[in-house]
């Protein structure tokens, strides 16, 4: 498809979009935002970020993304929450935030590369966030969590799910991050890793809890189902 296309693609995405909207539609967040959830995911484009809660409303999830759904920056050498975490946080009353990652994941995969001897992938701009996450991978790999011998495809997915929970596990140990803010963690998984319900978020991580016996005990039974691990 050429840029054209894509152009006029986006045009008329937009005009239907236009036409499908009520007029009140925008009405409660007209002034201002108070999103539930902030959801940080990997900028990916097979991952549908609010899609995937079936949200057709506006202003309920902040929707920050980046590669490897990372929830930290480097500034000047020192990792800090990323400010698209924490503003909804400390400007916009959101008391729950969600790191989402998915199976298959290509910056997960590049880090493993690279932990494991390969090259970066370049420019520049994606071998930052990749090397940012190239130590969480190297970690995971000398855990006892993490099949560094197995199958590459499942090691990789093992790494994805040991990423959601080092993420998640950063934000509950920031001091930018009130206590009182709930931390979940998700795998989506559109790939049947998990199981063979495409499009599932496996709920990994409850607020640092990740056995999935303990998590199933914690949430609604109805959806037990929901919480699946690869790592334990």
């Amino acid at each position: 498809m050429s840029a054209d296309d894509v152009l006029a693609e986006l045009l008329a995405g937009n005009a239907n979009h236009v036409e499908e909207l009520s007029d009140d539609y925008f009405e409660d967040v007209q002034t201002g935002q108070h999103p539930d959830v902030v959801s940080v995911c990997c900028s990916d484009s097979r991952v549908p970020q609010e899609r995937m809660w079936s949200v057709d409303h506006p202003g309920a999830v902040f929707t920050p993304s980046n590669i490897g759904n990372q929830v930290w920056d480097d500034d000047d050498g020192e990792r800090i929450v990323d400010g698209g975490m924490l503003y909804p946080i400390h400007h916009a009353g959101t008391e729950a935030a969600a790191v989402v990652g998915h199976t298959g994941c290509g910056a997960v995969t590049a880090a493993y590369q690279v932990a494991t001897g390969g090259d970066r992938p370049g420019p520049r701009g994606v071998d930052k966030w990749v090397d940012l996450l190239v130590p969480v991978v190297e970690e995971g790999l000398e855990s006892d969590l993490v099949d560094a011998d197995g199958d590459e495809k499942r090691v990789i997915n093992q790494l994805v799910e040991y990423n959601v929970d080092h993420q998640a596990q950063f934000l509950r140990e920031s001091a930018d991050v009130p206590d009182d803010v709930a931390v979940y963690g998700f795998v989506y998984d559109f790939q049947g890793v998990y199981g063979d319900e495409h499009g599932r978020a496996s709920l990994v991580n409850l607020d640092g809890e990740t056995r999935p016996e303990v998590i199933a005990d914690r949430i609604p039974g109805e959806y037990e189902g929901a919480t699946r691990s690869l790592l334990y």
